[in-house]
């Protein structure tokens, strides 16, 4: 490679992969960016970049526009038949869409290998993303995500239609499980390290942390539940709300089975879930979340603690974004004269009272009558 001797390999791929991860977040300025945060010339970045990256886009590119049945392949011998639990094959035949088939007969009919492709990378996507080589500034298609499965699936089951399927990911290494564990733990601490800091590389680290871990039906685990919730606060602060909702959902069932409902942990994954489906727009799903998160507050500091009545102004808020504004004035009426008396000087008082205000402004504007008679 062309790069100066004083710049290893690692430090340069380090560096252009950093430069991916702030495209995914910044369109541009991303190279100027990473050149000052490490104190380096951005034209020597940019030379990276374009040495790196543009093989690999060309690549991508001759494969995207190619027809090749390599293109959908899993691994031999990843995919299983339901029923048989044999390995299922690939069909040869060449003026057919990619298929797969089961030796024993099983299915009625061959499965779009296509489909199949499209699934497991969406997944691997998902859950396993760095084990993908990423193009900066360009998504990688499910397809070609798919191609990298055997490297953290053990298994992939199908029934008789290609959406009926189980993807098994693999365990901590019977080896060494201690070890795995140990490396996660260490990851998950750089990672709050660098929340503030670089919050990108805390990402990744997260991501790397969370490899195999499926929110949705991943069992209750520490080091898992204190991963999810700083991913999904990190998701939730750069705007991708999906992935801030389902990690902050993890994070919150799994660590109040460990901790218990009123733990310091289970309120806060509880708040970043219901503030996630709140910027989300799920203000349904956020209200009902909000007012747990109050019940939970209340009993655990008192009806008429700070963190309580905090809870409270915010479901307020939610109620109005539901479009019950009267009940919303009652509420952040009511919780402001209890403020006021219990936690006299408190600023987040202003706050509240600015809040109820721009409601009784809304309200006036938009000419709407309550059963009080208040405009």
């Amino acid at each position: 490679m062309a790069f100066p001797r004083r710049y290893p390999p690692d430090l340069v791929d380090a560096v252009v992969q950093r430069v991916a991860d702030a495209r995914t977040v910044k369109a541009y300025g991303a190279v100027t960016t990473v050149a000052r945060q490490l104190d380096l010339d951005p034209r020597t970045v940019q030379k990276w970049v374009t040495k790196i990256t543009a093989p690999q886009a060309q690549q991508a590119d001759r494969r995207a526009n190619g027809t090749g049945p390599w293109e959908f392949s899993l691994h031999p011998g990843l995919l299983h038949c339901k029923f048989c639990r044999q390995p299922a094959t690939r069909s040869e035949t060449t003026d057919a869409p990619p298929a797969y088939l089961c030796g024993n007969d099983c299915w009625p009919r061959p499965l779009d290998a296509i489909a199949i492709a499209d699934h497991v990378g969406r997944a691997i996507l998902r859950h396993a993303p760095r084990i993908v080589p990423s193009h900066a500034g360009t998504p990688t298609p499910p397809h070609l995500a798919a191609l990298h499965a055997h490297r953290v699936l053990t298994r992939v089951t199908v029934g008789a239609t290609a959406r009926d399927m189980t993807l098994t990911w693999r365990a901590a290494p019977l080896a060494n499980p201690d070890r795995w564990e140990t490396e996660r733990a260490q990851r998950v601490a750089a990672a709050r390290d660098l929340t503030i800091g670089d919050p990108l590389r805390a990402r990744q680290l997260l991501h790397e942390s969370l490899t195999g871990i499926d929110p949705a039906t991943a069992p209750p685990h520490p080091v898992h539940t204190e991963a999810a919730t700083l991913l999904a606060a990190l998701h939730l602060r750069l705007g991708d709300l999906d992935a801030a909702t389902a990690w902050a959902g993890y994070a919150h069932h799994s660590a109040d089975h460990l901790y218990g409902p009123t733990h310091r942990r289970s309120l806060h994954a509880l708040h970043l879930f219901a503030a996630a489906h709140r910027r989300a727009g799920h203000h349904q799903r956020a209200y009902h979340l909000y007012r747990q998160l109050g019940e939970h507050h209340a009993s655990s500091d008192s009806p008429r603690g700070h963190r309580t009545l905090a809870v409270h102004a915010t479901t307020a808020l939610v109620l109005h974004d539901l479009g019950h504004c009267q009940a919303a004035q009652d509420l952040l009426a009511d919780t402001i004269a209890t403020q006021r008396r219990e936690h006299p000087g408190n600023p987040t008082t202003a706050r509240m009272t600015h809040h109820l205000a721009r409601i009784r402004q809304d309200c006036a504007t938009n000419s709407h009558h309550h059963e009080d008679g208040q405009r």
